[in-house]
């Protein structure tokens, strides 16, 4: 074992025990740390990767910007904690049995189809530098990249109505 896969190991323990922290953390404030410590461990995995353009914006834009949202709102509207009741059974049923279905699909993914040794091929040198995003996203993803720019116009468009005074 290298040592590049053993803390790939370990910080893959880390983002799914952040990811499980998340999820049954019955405190929204410690839920969005969680998500801070899932955000950050994703930024090692592009760094692991020999992006660093892409781990610092996944910093910046998502352990920082959207995070400091998230907590505004938590703050906002009362952290308090979560109630468990039997209203919501069905929602815990089809939950548990998407999540049989997810781990049926990863055993047939490793198992069946056979273990190769590697889950990505070659990256190439430019993988993660903003000139190969660049050039991905206006020439492969124009389309999609478009229709976003629209989604957030509209979006800050619906903002500003919303809190125009009349």
């Amino acid at each position: 074992m290298t040592a590049e896969l053993i803390l790939f190991l370990v910080l893959a323990l880390v983002a799914v025990g952040a990811a499980l922290g998340l999820l049954f953390s019955r405190n929204a404030v410690y839920a969005a740390l969680f998500l801070v410590l899932n955000f950050i461990t994703v930024a090692v995995f592009y760094l692991l990767l020999n992006a660093p353009f892409l781990a610092m914006a996944q910093v910046t834009i998502y352990a920082g910007a959207i995070m400091v949202l998230f907590l505004f709102v938590i703050m906002l509207l009362g952290a308090r904690k979560l109630k468990t009741s039997g209203e919501n059974l069905w929602q815990r049923r089809l939950a548990i049995g998407l999540g049989v279905v997810l781990l049926g699909e990863l055993v047939v993914l490793f198992f069946a189809k056979g273990w190769r040794g590697t889950l990505i091929g070659d990256i190439g040198s430019k993988f993660g530098s903003p000139e190969h995003i660049g050039i991905e996203l206006f020439n492969q993803y124009l389309l999609p990249f478009e229709i976003t720019s629209i989604l957030l116009l509209v979006g800050i468009i619906g903002a500003i109505v919303l809190t125009k005074d009349n």
